[in-house]
């Protein structure tokens, strides 16, 4: 169920505050919400994190702008449809995504883009995602994957979450050999190694 922006807004804050101090790395939040994002750039956040690309609230691009953020736009499909190229959805929605981060007033330099893994997508659509993240370099942004644990590395060799350590980590690797920039991973230390 979607969740009402001020219970997201008291999930995070007392969270942010917490880490104030403590964190000296900059935080990152999931929203897709303005509202959220405002409250919690206040609160300490330097990134927003939107896995509908600013496509679902443009206000969210304008309060990015406003406090000097950077931005991650994912790829996502309202529906999966296995009939269609999933790289050229790809590259057409995150230009559309780019152009509105560009437009609010984000620098090119605090943009990074994601394909979205598992999100809307089928399996097959997730491997020729991780494929073609070559084609995506041409939007001229960094390219931050997150396949961590996803539930295609369970369709690929059936395994549960706490079991797809390997998985994760040579889609990762595949990954970063086509392009991607940035890493998003539950397990750091695997990770890093």
């Amino acid at each position: 169920e979607a969740v009402p922006a001020d219970v997201e807004i008291s999930r995070l804050i007392p969270v942010l505050d917490t880490l104030k101090g403590r964190v000296f790395c900059p935080i990152s939040v999931d929203t897709t919400k303005a509202k959220v994002a405002e409250a919690a750039l206040a609160a300490g956040a330097t990134i927003v994190n939107d896995v509908w690309g600013f496509q679902r609230d443009h206000a969210l691009a304008d309060r990015a702008a406003e406090h000097g953020a950077g931005v991650v736009l994912m790829h996502n499909r309202e529906n999966v449809d296995a009939s269609i190229d999933i790289i050229d959805d790809m590259l057409r929605f995150l230009d559309t995504s780019l152009a509105l981060a560009l437009n609010a007033g984000i620098p090119l330099e605090r943009i990074a883009l994601d394909p979205g893994i598992g999100f809307g997508k089928t399996l097959e659509q997730n491997l020729a995602a991780i494929a073609g993240l070559d084609r995506l370099k041409t939007l001229g942004c960094p390219l931050l994957v997150g396949a961590s644990r996803k539930s295609m590395i369970g369709k690929i060799i059936p395994s549960t979450t706490d079991e797809r350590l390997p998985g994760t980590i040579a889609i990762h690797t595949a990954a970063i050999l086509k392009g991607a920039d940035i890493i998003r991973v539950h397990d750091v230390k695997e990770a890093v190694q």
